[in-house]
C-alpha cells in the first residue's frame, strides 16, 4: 500500500488525494517527531511559570481572561474538545474526514503547535486503521478555522463519540480503538486547542474539487466539441493564432483541446456549403474563452491550495526562537475566496453547455436535425425533458454561486466578529461539482445523438471514440422514447469516473 510520509514543511494535493481518496497509509517522519518534541519542551516551560499563557494556562476565546490551575488544564483540554464538538445535519463524507484528520496532522507535525509526538502518532494510527470520526455539515464558521468538525476528530482520539469503523458501521470511538490496539490520548496543555484550530476541513474540500475539475474541464472542452459537431459548426474558431492574440492561458488550453478531438472531422464546417452561416453562436464559439476562464480561476485556486498546504495554521504558534505567540492565520478568508470563485465558474460553465443542449433541440436552431433529437416527433418526446433537468441543474448551480464568503455572521461574544464561512463555500462548491457533473453528462447524451443523425458524414476519430464508449457504457443511441432517466445515470457514471476524458484521450493523447 502507498505511505505517504509527513515531515514539517507541509504536504502535497496528491498526498492529500492518496490519503483521502486512496487510502494510503501515513507515517511520521522522523523530522517531525524530534520537531514535535521540540516544540513540546517549550509548552512544557512555559505551563510551568505562574504567567498566563493563550492556551496553555488561560481559557479560550471569549474566556481567555481566566488563569487556569495547573490541576484544571487538563479537564480544561478535555472540555474545549467535548464542547465544540457541536456539529449537527448529515454526516460529511468519509474522504472529507480523512482530508481534515489528515490536514490537521500536517500543521501537528510543523513543529509549530506544541503537541506532543504521541498524540501525532494517534491521529496516524486512527487513519491508518481506517477508523472515521462522525463529522456533521453544520457547525463550522471557517473562523478559528473548522472548529466543530475538527472537534469531532479529536473527540474520537479521545476515545469518546461516534466514528465509523473500516467496515463501514459507526460505532462508538472507544470500541473501535481498542480493537485496534490504539490508547485514546490524555490531551494536555495546548493539546486540545492544537487539534481545532485549522483550516483543513475547506482546505481539504478545495484539494478535492481542484482535481475533480481538472477531469470536467476536459469533458467539457470534449462534449463541445461534440456539440460543434452535431450543429455543423466551424472550428476555424480553435485556431492557435486567434487564442494567441488574447493570451489567457486558459483559453488557449480550451481551444487546443477541442481542435484536437476535432481533428478529421467531416462535419465541422459542412453547413458552408448549403446553408451559410457567418458566425456559430456564443455557446459554441465562446466555448474555449468560457472554460478558459474557469481554467484560469483553477490555476490561481491552486495557487492558494499549495500556499495553505505548506502553512502550519494553529493559535497560538511555537515560533523557531522559543516565542509562543497569538495570530489570526487561521482565518479561511484566502481558501474561502476561492472555493466562491470555482462556484462562479462552475456556474458558468454549466449555463454554457446547457445553451449547447438547448440549441441541438431546437428545429430552428439546429441546422437540420429533427426537433428534440426525436425519432418520430409528436409520437416521441426524445430529449425535451432531458434538457428541463439539466436547465434545474443549472438554475441551482447559480444559486451555488452566490458567495458564502460575503456572509460574515459574529459569533463568541464578539471575540471573534468576522468569520470566513469557508466551510461552507467549500460543501456548495462539492454540490456544485457533482450538479456540474451531470450538466455535462445531458450534453454529452445529447451531442452523441446529434452526431450519429448526421448520416453520410463522419465524425473526428476522437469524437467517435468517445460515441463508442459511451454506448458499450449502456447509454443507448438514436430510437424511440424509453424510460431515460438510466441513460442519463450511466452517462453521469461515464463522465464521474473520467472515462470520457480516458476514451478520447486514447486518440489524441493527454488532453491540457
Amino acid at each position: 500500500m502507498h505511505t505517504v510520509v509527513v515531515g514539517t514543511s507541509g504536504v502535497t494535493a496528491s498526498d492529500v488525494l492518496a490519503v483521502a481518496r486512496g487510502g494510503a497509509r501515513v507515517e511520521l517522519s522522523g523530522e517531525a517527531v524530534s520537531a514535535l518534541a521540540a516544540a513540546r519542551g517549550i509548552v512544557d516551560a512555559l505551563a510551568a511559570k505562574p504567567e498566563p499563557v493563550y492556551g496553555v494556562s488561560t481559557g479560550f476565546g471569549a474566556l481567555a481572561t481566566r488563569h487556569i490551575s495547573p490541576e484544571l488544564r487538563a479537564q480544561l483540554q478535555r472540555n474545549i474538545v467535548r464542547s465544540h464538538a457541536a456539529g449537527m445535519g448529515p454526516r460529511v463524507e468519509r474522504e472529507v474526514v480523512r482530508a481534515l484528520m489528515f490536514l490537521r496532522l500536517k500543521t501537528v507535525c510543523s513543529g509549530r503547535t506544541g503537541v506532543r509526538p504521541e498524540v501525532a502518532q494517534t491521529m496516524a494510527d486512527v487513519l491508518n486503521a481506517g477508523i472515521t470520526p462522525v463529522v456533521h455539515e453544520y457547525g463550522s464558521l471557517g473562523c478559528s478555522g473548522d472548529l466543530a468538525p475538527l472537534s469531532h476528530c479529536a473527540l474520537t482520539l479521545m476515545g469518546e463519540g461516534d466514528a465509523e469503523g473500516p467496515d463501514g458501521v459507526v460505532r462508538p470511538a472507544g470500541e473501535l480503538l481498542a480493537e485496534h490496539g490504539i490508547a485514546p490520548v490524555e490531551l494536555r496543555e495546548k493539546e486540545g486547542l492544537a487539534l481545532l484550530n485549522g483550516t483543513d476541513g475547506m482546505l481539504g474540500m478545495l484539494v478535492m474539487a481542484l482535481a475533480d475539475l481538472d477531469m470536467l474541464y476536459k469533458s467539457a472542452d470534449i462534449t463541445a466539441a461534440l456539440s460543434l459537431e452535431a450543429l455543423l459548426g466551424t472550428d476555424r474558431v480553435l485556431a492557435p493564432e486567434l487564442h494567441a492574440i488574447r493570451p489567457h492561458p486558459g483559453q488557449g488550453a480550451s481551444a487546443a483541446n477541442m481542435l484536437a478531438v476535432l481533428e478529421g472531422s467531416e462535419l465541422t464546417g459542412h453547413h458552408q456549403d448549403d446553408a451559410p452561416r457567418v458566425q456559430d453562436a456564443y455557446s459554441v464559439r465562446c466555448a474555449p474563452q468560457v472554460a478558459g476562464a474557469g481554467r484560469d480561476t483553477m490555476a490561481h485556486a491552486r495557487l492558494v491550495a499549495e500556499r495553505e498546504l505548506a502553512s502550519a495554521v494553529d493559535n497560538p504558534v511555537v515560533l523557531p526562537d522559543g516565542r509562543v505567540e497569538s495570530n489570526g492565520n487561521f482565518h479561511g478568508a484566502p481558501v474561502a475566496y476561492v472555493l466562491d470563485f470555482l462556484a462562479i465558474a462552475v456556474a458558468d460553465l454549466a449555463s454554457i453547455a446547457e445553451r449547447r443542449t438547448d440549441r441541438l433541440l431546437d428545429k430552428n436552431r439546429s441546422h437540420g436535425l429533427p426537433p428534440f433529437l426525436a425519432d418520430d416527433a409528436g409520437v416521441d418526446s426524445g430529449l425535451m425533458i432531458a434538457q428541463y433537468t439539466q436547465a434545474a441543474l443549472v438554475s441551482e448551480l447559480k444559486r451555488l454561486a452566490v458567495p458564502a464568503s460575503a456572509d460574515s455572521i459574529p459569533s463568541s461574544a464578539m471575540q471573534e466578529d468576522h468569520v470566513s464561512m469557508g466551510w461552507s463555500a467549500a460543501r456548495k462548491l462539492r454540490t456544485a461539482v457533482d450538479n456540474l457533473t451531470r450538466v455535462l453528462a445531458v450534453e454529452l447524451y445529447a451531442a452523441s445523438r446529434g452526431v450519429e443523425l448526421r448520416e453520410g458524414l463522419r465524425p473526428a476519430p476522437a469524437t467517435q471514440a468517445a460515441i463508442t464508449a459511451v454506448r458499450k457504457a449502456g447509454v443507448e443511441g438514436p430510437g424511440p422514447d424509453r424510460f431515460l432517466a438510466p441513460d442519463l445515470a450511466a452517462a453521469d457514471v461515464f463522465v464521474r469516473e473520467g472515462r470520457l476524458v480516458e476514451a478520447v484521450e486514447a486518440v489524441t493523447g493527454p488532453l491540457r
